[in-house]
């Protein structure tokens, strides 16, 4: 056969090869479509949600001398014992004082804030201005979460690093001069001021809350047991009590009670057991202890009684709200899986022999997932931690042979790797 000859039977070879690899990708590409899901973090609770009423030690104020009421403390204040929470004047206008007062000491201590020369000195415009965003991003947050005082608290913050900004930026800028004006208005309004009639004081250490809202006797420490599911359906928060001698109430002690009903069929919780509360109304989380469980007409449905130690000042100025249960063991965290992307594969690895120490292999039926890499698909193993209706969280940390936060899952077209 000559040289001629040769060449061309392998470039005849050659563009048989070539076209058949072609062939095989446009095969793979049309035939073997792969639906893939990102493998994300996630995070779940073995948890319920129900409506709650809170139980307390707390007394109704009551006050029957003539005047109006100005409170020394907001709703939700604490008092140490001898503290004053109300003073009684014979007329409003004192009361509209000591409010236009009160303003301007708190723009006064802003100002304060602003001026303060450290602050300036060692501010870099760069860094307030990240700090300005952040701010504002904590206004947006608290505002979707319902948390009012934490806006009231941000926005003054806020405030404060815009001004600080201006002076930072511009040297005309000058804030002395509101700075004396606020004091002269505070002073000649201090100047106005009359003796209250009366002080109303707390004999002990309590929480105050400045009004009643008739649930004070149903919900006590000594009817936990004769509350029913029905009470808890007509609890309502914020129930105000119309009647004027009533100067609001003191909630004693650290021990309270959230009282709900719950179904305990799908995660089961049982007296003693340790859980923690999540709150619509604050941004903490609080330990609590299961008091009593108890059968309602509803074979499914239990009364749940949680008693807890830790007070807050949001929580007080509360009746009833939604309230999540979570098991004391029950926040899983791993990586994300659908049910519909989970297979099973035999898989041998090189395990101990517990009787004599030695490494043997072992084939082991494992579940797991196809991943997808370039144009790879390999399998991994599922270290799983949780199971949900429609998905499993796997370990985040589990080792090189386990899915890994990130990887792409073949969640269809998989059925033709295995076949």
């Amino acid at each position: 056969m000559n040289k001629s000859a040769t060449s061309k039977i392998l470039s005849l070879l050659l563009l048989i090869c070539v076209t058949a690899s072609l062939l095989n990708i446009i095969f793979h590409l049309a035939s073997n479509e792969y639906v893939t899901e990102t493998a994300i973090y996630a995070q779940e609770n073995e948890s319920v949600t129900f409506k709650s009423v809170y139980v307390r030690n707390e007394e109704v104020i009551r006050y029957t001398g003539g005047g109006v009421v100005s409170y020394s403390v907001p709703d939700g204040g604490k008092l140490g014992k001898g503290s004053a929470y109300a003073e009684i004047y014979a007329d409003e206008s004192q009361i509209n004082i000591k409010q236009q007062i009160s303003e301007l000491e708190g723009q006064l201590e802003l100002m304060n804030k602003i001026q303060n020369q450290g602050t300036i000195e060692s501010a870099q415009p760069a860094n307030i201005s990240e700090q300005i965003n952040q701010k504002y991003i904590n206004i947006i947050n608290s505002r979707e979460k319902g948390y009012i005082e934490n806006i009231s608290k941000s926005t003054n913050e806020l405030i404060v690093l815009l001004s600080t900004y201006q002076l930072v930026t511009d040297d005309s800028i000058n804030f002395s001069k509101r700075v004396n004006d606020i004091k002269t208005q505070i002073a000649s309004l201090k100047s106005s001021e009359t003796v209250p009639l009366d002080t109303l004081v707390s004999d002990r250490s309590a929480y105050f809350v400045s009004y009643a809202d008739g649930y004070e006797d149903t919900l006590s420490m000594d009817e936990l047991s004769t509350i029913t599911p029905e009470l808890i359906e007509k609890v309502k928060d914020k129930n105000v009590v119309e009647d004027k001698q009533i100067v609001g109430k003191l909630i004693s002690g650290y021990e309270w009670y959230a009282v709900g009903v719950i179904d305990n069929k799908d995660v089961q919780f049982a007296i003693d057991e340790d859980v923690k509360l999540k709150f619509q109304s604050a941004s903490d989380t609080i330990d609590g202890t299961i008091y009593d469980i108890r059968n309602t007409k509803d074979a499914d449905k239990k009364i749940v009684v949680v008693k807890c130690k830790d007070v807050t000042r949001e929580l007080v100025q509360r009746r009833t709200e939604l309230v999540e249960m979570i098991k004391g063991d029950g926040e899983h965290k791993g990586i994300k899986v659908s049910r519909r992307a989970i297979r099973f594969k035999d898989v041998e690895e090189v395990v101990v022999d517990e009787n004599t120490g030695k490494e043997i292999t072992k084939t082991e039926n494992c579940k797991g997932v196809y991943v997808k890499l370039g144009e790879q698909i390999n399998f991994k193993k599922l270290d799983v931690i949780y199971e949900g209706d429609n998905f499993v969280l796997s370990s985040i940390n589990a080792g090189n042979s386990y899915l890994s936060l990130y990887d792409d899952i073949v969640v269809e077209g998989v059925d033709t790797v295995e076949n």
